[in-house]
This record gives structure tokens, sequence and C-alpha cells, in this order.
């Protein structure tokens, strides 16, 4: 059963999440948190496999507590916000998805079974946002290193921050399925990145893309 904390200042919003989320035999509601600080005291004694965030909260906002969180549990940002640098920051402090409010109910149970899969997903536009962002904002600090990253390695990492999927990775490598996830495995371990999602900010900050 996946566990799914919800956070949102916007009690009816809460409240359609939850009955959204306890329909899904697979999936439970296990706390409802109206702030950010809310949700960081009841991820702590709920101990959820996901987290529903919202950004836009009093108190603390979804940003802060998705930084103080995403060491014990992955979260998924949900918000109606897709064009401004919310996004930037909600990954940066490590969330694992991001999806607009408006999103099918299905493609939300969906992801939110993605994110407890441990694996990234981020909307379309949220996807093309960030290449376009990282593509054209100017360098504040030195490219990150990639320490012990293969050749290999950095044609597929820059294939995934293009927003190519494993199978497409495949098909443009000429790879199997199984090598592509190996070489995605390493790149997760020796960029110490949580996720897909970690990885494509990876391949900007160094240079690579």
């Amino acid at each position: 059963m996946i566990r799914v904390l919800i956070a949102d200042d916007q009690a009816l919003l809460r409240g359609s999440f939850r009955l959204l989320v306890d329909s899904a035999a697979d999936l439970t509601t296990v706390g409802e948190a109206a702030n950010g600080r809310e949700a960081v005291a009841l991820a702590a004694t709920t101990s959820p496999d996901v987290v529903l965030m919202d950004i836009r909260m009093p108190e603390m906002d979804g940003i802060e507590a998705t930084r103080r969180v995403a060491d014990t549990t992955r979260v998924l940002i949900l918000t109606t916000f897709d064009l401004d640098d919310y996004v930037f920051a909600a990954l940066r402090a490590g969330a694992s998805g991001f999806l607009l409010k408006d999103t099918p109910p299905a493609e939300l149970l969906a992801a939110i079974r993605t994110i407890a899969a441990g694996e990234a997903l981020l909307a379309p536009t949220v996807t093309k946002r960030l290449i376009r962002e990282f593509s054209t904002a100017p360098r504040r600090q030195p490219a990150r290193a990639l320490p012990g990253v293969t050749e290999r390695e950095r044609e597929v990492l820059v294939l995934i921050a293009k927003g190519l999927s494993n199978q497409e990775i495949t098909e443009h490598l000429h790879l199997s399925t199984g090598t592509v996830k190996t070489h995605i495995g390493r790149l997760l371990h020796k960029l110490q990145a949580r996720d897909r999602a970690q990885l494509v900010i990876a391949a900007y900050e160094s240079g690579l893309v």
C-alpha cells in the first residue's frame, strides 16, 4: 500500500485529493496538512511514501517543506503555476515530480505510483520550460564536475536532459534497454542524484547541454 500525505492550504482541494487517493485500491491517505510546517511535522510522524505538495502555502512554503522532507520521503509537487521559477527551486530542493493541478485524475494516480516506485516525473510543459531556462540563463557559478562519468554515460546524460525516455535513448544509441538502465543507475550513483529530475539539473549545471 502506497502511503500519501496531502499538503495544500485549500481545504476543498485537500478533500478532493484525499477522495481520489483513497479511491485507489493500492493507495491510502495518511494525513492532510494546511501549510508547509504541518507537512514537515506530519511527514515525520506518518512516514508517507509520497507527499503531494502545494508550493504556495502560508507559514512555510512547499519549497522549504520539500527541502526538509526530501531525504526521507518522495515529493510530488502539485501547483497551478507551470511557468515560473518555483519549478526549478522545487527540483533543487529535492522534489521528484511536478504536475499541474488540472492533471486528469487517472494521470495523477499514475504519477503517485511512478514517484513511489523511485522514478522522476515532470509534466511535458515543465520539462520544456526547464530545458529552455537552463539553456538561456547565464551561468552564475563554475560548471559542475562529473567525476568518474564515462563518455557513454555522458551521452546518456545528454539525452536524459533533452527529455528522451529510456526507450528513445535505446533507439538513439542502439543499445539494449538493460544497458541503458545500467548507465542511468551508474549516473545516479556517481552524481549522487536522487532521480531523473536531478540528472537533468546535473547535465545543465555541468555544461553538457
